[in-house]
């Protein structure tokens, strides 16, 4: 203003008294807009001072003069008034809608945030920090109430302490302020998030927005947060109950697996041993010896029905560990026939494992097992006195084997099931763990299996082993 006014005093003798009260009009209104209704005061006053000081006759005086002189500059200081409101206003106004508009769109992106399936321990550090940064909010925390207690279980800002926790507990007794329905200087307010007539939680700010806009907005948004923090409970719970009724079902099907699986041989051995014992039963050697036989098959049947609920239960438990190291498949293929050769005496088995084959990086213990219950499942579903084939060849950059058997094999519809746990075949019996385990123990080398027919209507299980990096045979 004095710049502007000291600029045209050359220019005095020039101008009229209105034509200078014109020109002073643009640092009020320059004033108004900047600094707001506080600065255009300030801009009317030095205008008022420099025009009555340099541009009302007598100049360089506060005096007046002629009544028209009073009355141009009475027009001016009331003009140069309103203008200073008018501009502060609308510049008020527009701050005001730019920021609404501003607040609205972070509701809107954090609505989408919230919509979203979002775990409940993430959606509540989005909740907390999206009012700490939108609203300017000193401090945030965002407690649940757990039997009985108030817990903070997310925060953003500010930390609450202690004797503030304490104040919001629900049998303090001590007053705090709830709602945002008045502007505060760093008192804790609460915000109540409920929804579905229930409360879900409770927001805890250190202070509140000063725009009125900002306090609805947050209203809004917290009515907004009580939904999604709701919808992510109740879908937790769903997700729980679900996997609850997965393990009842798992449990259930476990249990009718055992105990069918556990009947045959148990009975086997009890009758087998009952006989044995009785001392008035007249046996003759090759008897005896054929009980024994069955007792010890039988006995085998239950060992491997044991592991193949332990292995069950590691992979149900997420701990199976792969150990890979550089192992023959002869090596591999030997060792599964030996351990399945009690069992195995009333079918023959044809090994045909070339003995240039390189070596597979794998881990022996469990490979082991996936061709032992590949053997037990061709072992029972082979007529008496059929022939099991092992066969390994080198495909590319692995090494396939393959156990056929001569049995029924399995319909069409069947093969995406067979591998799944206590699935029912039409053919009759069931698939039990044995294949389940078997696909596990391959997936977990990062490699597949999958059914084929055989030759003569059978089935033939087929897997795929990765090779070890020096790719010659063992010895």
């Amino acid at each position: 203003m004095l710049v502007l006014g000291f600029a045209m005093l050359p220019l005095r003798s020039h101008i009229s008294v209105s034509t200078a009260a014109l020109v002073l009009v643009v640092p009020v209104v320059v004033g108004s807009a900047i600094g707001g209704i506080k600065a255009g005061v300030s801009s009317v006053i030095a205008g008022f001072l420099v025009y009555d000081y340099g541009y009302i006759p007598p100049y360089k005086t506060l005096d007046v003069g002629t009544p028209q002189n009073w009355a141009a500059l009475v027009v001016y200081v009331i003009v140069m008034l309103l203008v200073a409101s008018v501009v502060a206003s609308l510049d008020s106004s527009r701050t005001e809608a730019q920021r609404g508009s501003e607040a609205a769109l972070h509701l809107s992106e954090l609505s989408e945030h919230l919509v979203g399936d979002r775990p409940v321990d993430e959606l509540l550090e989005t909740i907390v920090s999206a009012v700490h940064a939108v609203f300017d909010v000193p401090g945030v925390s965002l407690l649940v109430l757990d039997e009985g207690v108030l817990k903070v279980v997310a925060s953003a800002g500010d930390p609450l302490s202690d004797e503030e926790l304490a104040r919001l507990g629900p049998h303090s007794g001590q007053p705090i302020s709830v709602g945002t329905d008045a502007e505060s200087s760093g008192e804790l307010r609460t915000i109540a998030l409920s929804a579905s007539g229930r409360a879900v939680g409770i927001l805890a700010l250190r202070g509140l927005p000063t725009s009125k806009n900002d306090r609805a907005v947050l209203n809004t948004f917290a009515n907004d947060a009580a939904l999604a923090l709701e919808r992510a409970q109740l879908r937790e719970q769903a997700l729980r109950s679900k996997l609850l009724e997965e393990v009842d079902h798992f449990r259930q099907s476990l249990m009718g697996a055992v105990s069918h699986d556990l009947r045959t041989p148990l009975a086997t051995i009890k009758v087998a041993s009952s006989t044995l014992s009785n001392r008035f039963a007249s046996l003759s050697n090759e008897q005896v010896a054929e009980l024994y036989y069955l007792i010890e098959v039988e006995a085998d049947r239950l060992t491997r029905l044991v592991s193949n609920l332990l292995d069950i239960t590691r992979i149900e438990a997420g701990v199976l560990t792969v150990l890979p190291t550089p192992s023959s498949v002869q090596e591999l293929v030997r060792e599964a026939v030996n351990a399945m050769e009690p069992t195995l005496s009333a079918h023959r088995v044809d090994s045909i494992v070339p003995a240039a084959l390189p070596a597979v990086n794998v881990d022996p213990l469990l490979i082991g097992q996936v061709l032992i219950n590949l053997l037990d499942n061709a072992n029972r579903h082979s007529p008496t006195d059929g022939v099991i084939t092992v066969e390994a060849r080198r495909e590319e950059n692995q090494v396939v084997l393959s156990v056929a058997d001569q049995g029924p094999g399995i319909a069409p519809n069947q093969r995406q099931i067979v591998f799944e746990r206590f699935a029912q075949l039409d053919k009759g019996g069931r698939a039990g763990l044995g294949l389940t385990i078997a696909r596990t123990f391959v997936e977990a080398h990062g490699e597949e299996i999958w059914y084929e027919d055989a030759p003569n209507h059978g089935a033939r299980f087929v897997f795929s082993l990765p090779l070890a990096d020096d790719t010659g045979p063992l010895r």
